[in-house]
């Protein structure tokens, strides 16, 4: 599986091999997407690796090429309906930020400063401003900050956005807010120099076309990598008797129940079932009373106090 490293720049491709042992299927499959320039859809359960095979693409394109006039550097943009994801993510791009910094600057070649900024309803207006003078190469947002932004003055930093990621699409796909979203991702292609490339990230929800349809918008063919474990299941049925038409175990051969408690003979070697029957069949004490299980109806007058 290590062959589709190949695709990435040697500093790239030497971090990884040595912060991982191997890339995993949603990374593998993605990444080739990814490369052939198509609008991607992965597909994978939680902790497979697929938000950063859509990152590490992009950090890839983001240290090997030059780097573009301040205006033009915003060019990824991940947007996540889940504001506290954002914030993870953020944190969670400092690692390989650091590694691959490290790896460039063993290769003898100045790294670039690759910046990342998040814009949501809690960003402070100074910082706002402050991303309008400096755009960010990463810029991290929500969907509503999103559309805010579009109608903004500050939208023009946008113009330069060639990668778009989506995350937890599977989560506003069917919503109002993915409605709200989808016109944001269209008018957000009005607004860019080129067609950003498309990469939705989604868990194992079906149906999976849909969610690739709702992320490609119009006329747009969406790869869909389904990395999604198939679960298989151990089923096996146990009865406590082997005459399900006589459920009475008194009336088993070799299993027989004293009338009083404390008499009946040790069901050590019996199927579990047939030892929880019996469990479930006798009588248990709680605090000063003595009844049958719960399971079991009792008669009228019954019920008596211990000692009695």
């Amino acid at each position: 599986m290590g062959q589709v490293l190949d695709l990435f720049s040697p500093p790239v491709r030497d971090w990884f091999r040595a912060a991982f042992a191997e890339p995993t299927a949603v990374q593998e499959r993605g990444w080739q997407e990814v490369s052939a320039g198509r609008h991607v859809l992965m597909a994978a359960p939680t902790g497979s690796g697929k938000t950063l095979a859509a990152f590490l693409w992009c950090l890839d394109r983001l240290t090997s090429e030059p780097v573009p006039a301040e205006a033009d550097r915003c060019r990824v943009l991940y947007v996540s309906p889940l504001k506290a994801l954002a914030h993870d993510v953020d944190r969670n791009l400092r690692s390989p930020l650091v590694g691959l910094r490290h790896h460039i600057e063993a290769s003898g070649v100045p790294p670039p400063e690759i910046t990342v900024a998040i814009r949501t309803g809690d960003t402070p207006a100074d910082a706002r401003r402050s991303m309008e003078r400096h755009p960010p190469d990463i810029l991290i947002t929500t969907p509503e900050s999103l559309f805010l932004l579009l109608t903004s003055n500050a939208r023009r930093i946008l113009s330069s956005v060639r990668w778009l990621i989506v995350d937890e699409i599977h989560s506003v796909a069917a919503t109002k807010r993915g409605s709200h979203l989808a016109l944001s991702l269209e008018r957000l292609c009005e607004l860019t120099k080129v067609e950003p490339q498309r990469i939705g990230l989604s868990a194992t929800q079906r149906p999976l076309e849909e969610v690739a349809r709702f992320l490609g918008g119009a006329e747009r063919e969406v790869a869909v990598v389904d990395a999604g474990r198939l679960k298989t299941m151990d089923v096996r049925v146990e009865v406590p008797v082997e005459d399900m038409a006589r459920v009475d175990v008194e009336d088993e051969p070799g299993v027989a129940l004293a009338a009083e408690a404390g008499q009946g003979i040790p069901l050590r070697h019996g199927p579990p079932a047939l030892r929880r029957s019996v469990e479930l069949r006798q009588p248990r004490r709680i605090g000063t009373r003595l009844r049958p299980s719960c399971r079991a109806v009792p008669a009228a007058g019954e019920w008596r106090t211990a000692g009695t």
